[in-house]
């Protein structure tokens, strides 16, 4: 049987660059919440830097400093949900507009990847395109209009 697991991103653009005091709050609270994703029920990996702590060196749009982006996988919609919405980091997510603009297009998409697959960033930017394009579907959904697992194939 090959398993699937469930891929997310999600972007932001924020306010003032990571180095600045309007966002000192946010970074230092990035290994807290790095690590209760890391040790949450249903977690599998999350995107990393080189120096293996977050993603917030990579550029998903270019050079643009402002434009972050956060990806990880997960064993199941309702893991990432749990993790997202039951846990300390919804302390975190309360304040998101503390320090990341408001945007008005899409900015996360779910997806499901066979299981051992490492989205890329490329990858993730395309689901979230994917998403303002068509809109939510099997190819890359929401929370609120979540698709399920495609079925698994059965080896002879």
């Amino acid at each position: 049987m090959t398993g699937f697991h469930l891929a997310q991103v999600n972007i932001g653009r924020i306010i003032a660059p990571l180095d600045s005091p309007e966002l000192a709050d946010f970074v230092a609270q990035l290994p807290e919440i790095n690590a209760l994703a890391d040790g949450s029920p249903g977690f599998v990996w999350r995107m990393v830097d080189d120096a293996g702590e977050d993603a917030t060196g990579f550029r998903p749009d270019g050079n643009d400093d402002m434009l972050l982006i956060n990806c990880s996988v997960w064993e199941s919609v309702e893991a990432l949900r749990n993790f997202t919405y039951q846990s300390a980091h919804l302390r975190v997510l309360s304040r998101r507009r503390e320090w990341f603009h408001r945007m008005i297009e899409a900015h996360q998409a779910l997806w499901w990847v066979p299981a051992g697959h490492r989205p890329s960033v490329a990858e993730a930017m395309e689901r979230v395109a994917s998403v303002r394009a068509h809109g939510p579907g099997p190819q890359a959904f929401t929370f609120r209009t979540p698709y399920p697992e495609p079925a698994r194939a059965v080896q002879v």
